[in-house]
C-alpha cells in the first residue's frame, strides 16, 4: 500500500523567511504549485493541509488542499487517526511529530519537499 504525503503547509511556509507573512494565501498556493511537480516525480499522493489566512486554497490536480476549520494542527492529527493507509507527515513541528508519531504517522521535515527554501 502506498504512503500518502500530509503537508502542514503552516509549518512548511513558514520554515523559509522568504516574506511569506505578507501574503500567506500567495505563499501556500507556491508551496501547492511545487508539491503538484513533487507528486508527478515521485508518484505520491499529496494532500496540503492550510489554515488561517490561507483557508481556501483550491485544490489541483496532484495536490488535494484541506482547508483546517481550525488548528491545523489538529486537523493534521485527526487525518492520519482516520487514514486507511499509511501516512508521512511533512512538518518541523515538535509537537505534532509526536502526536502524530504515536499514531504511526512518520514524519519528514519541510526540505523533503521544499528543498533549497
Amino acid at each position: 500500500m502506498d504512503e500518502l504525503l500530509l503537508v502542514d503547509g503552516a509549518n512548511v511556509v513558514g520554515s523559509v523567511p522568504d516574506g511569506w507573512w505578507r501574503d500567506r494565501r500567495g505563499a501556500a498556493e507556491r508551496l501547492r504549485d511545487h508539491l503538484v511537480e513533487y507528486a508527478e516525480r515521485t508518484g505520491t499522493t499529496v494532500v496540503l493541509v492550510v489554515e488561517g489566512a490561507a483557508r481556501g486554497v483550491e485544490s489541483v490536480p496532484g495536490v488535494r488542499v484541506e482547508s483546517a476549520s481550525g488548528s491545523g494542527d489538529d486537523h493534521i492529527v485527526a487525518f492520519v487517526e482516520q487514514a486507511a493507509r499509511p501516512v508521512v507527515v511533512v512538518t518541523a513541528d515538535r509537537e505534532l511529530r509526536q502526536r502524530v508519531g504515536a499514531l504511526g504517522a512518520r514524519c519528514v521535515g519541510p526540505r523533503t519537499v521544499w528543498p533549497g527554501r
